[in-house]
């Protein structure tokens, strides 16, 4: 059976702030986007609090900084509000986003499909990926947890989301 084609249900990290920036209730936001500014573009967020509790963002404005940006929350008047905010992270749903061009893929996307090796070896699903600095990696669980580098041709053939398959050349053993 085929997965779900990319749904409008999947929420996307875009975001996380790292605390207040000066007195006025401004905050540190590191931004997953690119160019970092562009989660700007993706309002109303979910605001996810590291103790689970979720409120909706909108109307945030920002600017560039030394590290990620500085954003303004509407609400948030002074730095402890604002640093009450410290390790919440922001979240939107993967319909605000604009489709990927040819070649390219939302880690959301790829999360559940099947992989197998290029002889028909079954490695499982995609359960996560992530980033080395020197490549992605897509991470696939099934019998057993493989990390395979997400270079393609080299190692990853091709992405079938029709076919719900993720084809990679990787040694069943490895």
């Amino acid at each position: 059976m085929a997965p779900e084609a990319p749904s409008a249900q999947k929420s996307i990290l875009l975001g996380r702030i790292h605390g207040a920036f000066g007195v006025r209730g401004e905050l540190k936001l590191e931004s997953f986007t690119d160019p970092e500014r562009g989660i700007l573009r993706y309002q109303p967020w979910t605001l996810r609090r590291p103790d689970g509790t979720e409120a909706t963002i909108t109307g945030a404005k920002g600017r560039p900084a030394a590290k990620g940006l500085v954003v303004a929350l509407p609400g948030i008047e002074d730095r402890d509000a604002a640093e009450a905010l410290r390790g919440a992270e922001l979240w939107v749903p993967r319909s605000a986003l604009p489709p990927p061009k040819p070649g390219e893929y939302y880690w959301v996307d790829l999360e559940g499909l099947r992989v197998v090796n290029v002889e028909g070896v079954d490695f499982g699903v995609v359960s996560h990926l992530f980033s080395t600095g020197a490549n992605d990696v897509l991470v696939a669980r099934g019998e057993r947890e493989r990390m395979i580098p997400f270079l393609e041709p080299q190692y990853i053939r091709s992405v079938d989301f029709e076919a719900g398959i993720v084809t990679v050349d990787w040694d069943p053993e490895f």
